[in-house]
């Protein structure tokens, strides 16, 4: 049997490190793509103003803990900005590999826009934001659909976002968010179910996960977390990395085809991650 392979984006910190470390666990080796690749560098992740300065975590510690676990990971730097990288990126690990059986679209822009109001918004923040978050996405899910159609299986799985289909509590700078990230992330959530329509004819699976406030490492950077997690309590991203993990391999996935999971009631009824409780889940 040949070996199970993951492509994930974003995959330097937060629920793209997690959730390369539980497909790790159920056997997959990991292709992990995401800008930093050594400790320290610096990239834009300013959500309102520009920020530049380091966060911890990198592809190249990802990599180590992934092969702590037994597992290979090929960490590969990508730039949701420059389509350049991701076609490269494509490359790269099928040639390393030759195959791809689990694409996760986990990584989004980080910078200046995704929390302005719609008064501040300018036209290169839209192009930014909509290339990190839509049109980097479709070239990558295109790039690996045709790849799995080829192959007869295959499974894509786009983490989207509550605030794409609800008003935000308050204006941004008070605990909401932007209009311009939550439009990007209402366009993505469409995809999956057009892909099941369109793919109707193939065992390829495709899955949205909303993963609920998560508590990331940017998160606490930022100061969000006590505003955030007041309104929607938080779960750690151990919890939706098993969401993903647990669509990637269990044969009961195949029911929830083409639908959005929200990862932390789906965690608490399946009891992925047992220890884990919540200080409050948003009807």
């Amino acid at each position: 049997m040949s070996r199970k392979i993951a492509f994930i984006t974003g995959a330097s910190r937060g629920i793209g490190k997690q959730a390369a470390l539980a497909l790790a666990r159920k056997g997959f080796d990991i292709v992990i793509t995401a800008r930093t690749m050594e400790e320290g560098e610096q990239h834009e992740r300013g959500a309102d103003q520009s920020d530049t300065s380091p966060m911890a975590g990198s592809l190249m510690t990802t990599a180590r803990e992934v092969a702590a676990l037994g597992q290979q990971a090929l960490p590969i730097r990508l730039d949701l900005l420059d389509p350049a990288s991701i076609e490269k990126a494509f490359e790269q690990a099928i040639a390393q590999w030759g195959h791809i059986d689990l694409l996760f679209n986990n990584g989004i822009y980080q910078g200046p826009g995704v929390m302005k109001e719609v008064l501040a918004l300018t036209p290169e923040m839209m192009q930014n934001i909509f290339q990190g978050n839509i049109f980097s996405q479709l070239l990558l899910v295109q790039k690996c659909l045709q790849h799995m159609r080829e192959r007869g299986s295959g499974t894509i799985i786009n983490m989207v976002s509550g605030s794409g289909t609800m008003d935000p509590p308050a204006r941004a700078s008070e605990g909401g968010w932007g209009w311009a990230y939550a439009a990007s992330k209402a366009a993505f959530m469409r995809m999956v179910g057009v892909l099941k329509v369109e793919h109707a004819d193939t065992a390829l699976q495709f899955f949205n996960v909303e993963p609920g406030f998560v508590i990331t490492e940017i998160m606490k950077k930022k100061g969000m977390v006590e505003d955030y997690a007041e309104k929607f309590g938080g779960a750690p991203p151990t919890v939706p990395a098993a969401v993903v993990a647990w669509l990637a391999t269990s044969p009961d996935a195949a029911a929830l085809n083409g639908q959005t999971i929200a990862a932390q009631r789906h965690c608490l009824k399946h009891q992925l991650v047992p220890e884990w409780q919540p200080k409050r889940i948003k009807e």
